[in-house]
């Protein structure tokens, strides 16, 4: 039996893809703060309460943590076939420990979790029972990170670091082929992302409802001035423009699905701490000294990024 040997020569490094991010933001930027804002409503929806849902893919990303170490690789249709996981241990303090979340919220959120049927708790095993919940199964974020890597392969074929663009198709099948290690990957670059944004936050919700603010500006922003802007450079100028409008409470609201009273509540202290500024249309925008400071956080998010793409670039072409 002919056995492929990857050609090594032709692997690309997670430096090149970050170098891309960095230069040519304005073209593959945008898109990803969207991708990140259909997640992170996705988050919002399946529990209403953020913290649940990041308890829940912490747990679930120790089974793929599990399969990793043990050299099981398994497709989507596979990962799947089972409505249900357990987990052999379960250690409350270690899962407050992991996500930052006070003991005794932890407690309460994983009573509320059994209520619902989401999961059961045996002794120290807890069993996850997927179809309890609507988020069970990524086929959106699936999709969506596919069409993202595929706008950004055309960058990299651009720059001569791939050899040609992968399809959205192409990149969705090798995703859903080795779907167990690459949502492991998806994880350990999402979680520590949403980790990260908490502490300088507060809480995640305020962060999603600041990130709204966020994609409306990237959104809004003129083509034609955008069209080979820098990281620096775009940033820059989504403080700095004033044809940029912002967005309203309501809108927020209605993005997010968070509570209009919730959201007005948190925009006040976003704009109390100057992370946003308000007009007199009562529409919110983001101001020159936090987005300066979001700077060396989104930097570290594009460095995972990066390294996330590079590994996926490279079971494609290896």
């Amino acid at each position: 039996m002919k056995i492929n040997i990857p050609d090594i020569s032709k692997q690309i490094y997670h430096q090149d893809i970050l170098r891309v991010f960095i230069d040519r933001y304005s073209q593959i930027g945008p898109q990803w703060t969207i991708f990140q804002m259909e997640w992170f409503n996705g988050i919002y929806k399946s529990f209403k309460d953020h913290d649940k849902f990041l308890i829940i893919i912490h747990l679930l990303n120790k089974t793929l943590d599990f399969y990793s170490r043990n050299f099981i690789k398994l497709n989507y249709e596979d990962y799947f076939l089972r409505s249900t996981i357990t987990l052999e241990k379960f250690n409350i303090s270690d899962i407050s420990n992991d996500l930052n979340i006070p003991k005794e919220s932890t407690r309460r959120k994983l009573v509320e979790l059994e209520k619902n049927g989401i999961i059961k708790k045996d002794k120290k095993k807890i069993i996850i029972e997927r179809t309890a919940f609507s988020f069970v199964k990524p086929i959106n974020s699936v999709t969506r990170i596919s069409s993202f890597l595929s706008l950004l392969s055309k960058l990299l074929s651009e720059e001569k670091i791939l050899l040609k663009p992968l399809s959205a198709i192409e990149l969705e099948k090798i995703i859903k082929k080795n779907f167990s290690y690459i949502w492991k990957l998806f994880y350990e670059m999402q979680i520590p992302m949403l980790l990260n944004y908490k502490k300088n936050f507060n809480d995640i919700e305020t962060f999603h409802i600041f990130g709204a603010c966020v994609v409306n500006q990237h959104l809004n922003m003129p083509k034609k001035e955008i069209s080979n802007m820098s990281r620096l450079e775009f940033i820059k100028s989504l403080y700095t423009n004033d044809k940029m409008s912002g967005i309203s409470a309501m809108s927020i609201s209605d993005i997010t699905g968070i509570p209009r009273a919730t959201v007005v509540r948190k925009l006040k202290k976003l704009v109390i701490f100057k992370n946003l500024s308000i007009d007199d249309k009562k529409h919110y925008k983001l101001t020159g000294i936090f987005t300066k400071k979001l700077a060396p956080l989104q930097e570290v998010v594009l460095t995972r990024l990066s390294i996330f793409a590079t590994k996926i670039f490279n079971l494609a072409i290896l």
